[in-house]
């Protein structure tokens, strides 16, 4: 049983880093497509169809990463390399985790405004 905890942990943990890349790369797709239909007005129908996919992807992306990031806070809580190395650990984990956050907000800014101009 503790193999199977293991591994659901871990395949946790593959799902929340697929899907923040997953999340990153629908974000520069919409940046990308905006920009050519900017320059092609005669497939900006068509682009604008696909950056709407892409942004939708990109919310359920999100939904995923804090479904699996929330299930991570409660698999990693041994005190794995000691006392003061898990208290920095979790410092620095929460550092991260506010700037990508913010990034986050930031990313769906820009990604709204062009998505749904």
């Amino acid at each position: 049983m503790a193999s199977v905890k293991k591994s659901l942990v871990v395949f946790n943990g593959f799902v929340h880093d697929f899907a923040a890349g997953y999340w990153l790369a629908a974000i520069i797709a919409i940046v990308v497509l905006h920009d050519i239909h900017g320059k092609e007005p005669s497939v900006t129908a068509i682009l604008n169809h696909v950056e709407h996919l892409f942004f939708w992807q990109s919310v359920t992306a999100g939904i995923v990463i804090m479904a699996t990031g929330s299930g991570r806070t409660f698999t990693y809580v041994d005190n794995y390399y000691g006392a003061d190395s898990e208290r920095m650990r979790r410092r620095m984990l929460l550092a991260k985790h506010i700037v990508l956050f913010i990034g986050f907000g930031i990313g769906y800014w820009f990604a709204f405004g062009m998505t749904f101009h």
